[in-house]
């Protein structure tokens, strides 16, 4: 079973910027980010690899980065230049190193102010 624990969510200002962590147990391959808001399904918006390959949701490209300690198996998201559509539910994801089972956190909230 994975544990995942994530901090780094709250209110900030269109323009502004916001750091999100996630820690998980266990061994993992895939770490990344999902996120909800309300009335529309959940999207991915970033991926990264134990290896360090990154994906992102093309409305996130050139404003976020994803990035990973491998050694503490942490998962950072730096987020920049926020905007008022980037408010939701953010969610930690990983996937086991074997490929076998999907986790999600139970979410930090990010509200971006316009």
């Amino acid at each position: 079973q994975v544990q995942l624990v994530e901090s780094g969510g709250g209110l900030v200002q269109a323009g502004g910027s916001l750091r999100l962590s996630c820690a998980a147990s266990g061994s993992i391959y895939t770490m990344g980010w999902y996120r909800q808001a309300l009335g529309k399904q959940r999207e991915v918006v970033a991926l990264i690899t134990r290896g360090g390959l990154t994906t992102y949701v093309d409305s996130v490209k050139g404003r976020f980065t994803i990035s990973r300690d491998n050694g503490k198996n942490t998962v950072f998201l730096q987020m920049n230049s926020l905007k008022a559509e980037d408010t939701a539910l953010y969610s930690c994801y990983a996937r086991t190193f074997d490929r076998s089972s999907d986790y999600w956190g139970q979410g930090t909230q990010v509200t971006v102010s316009s």
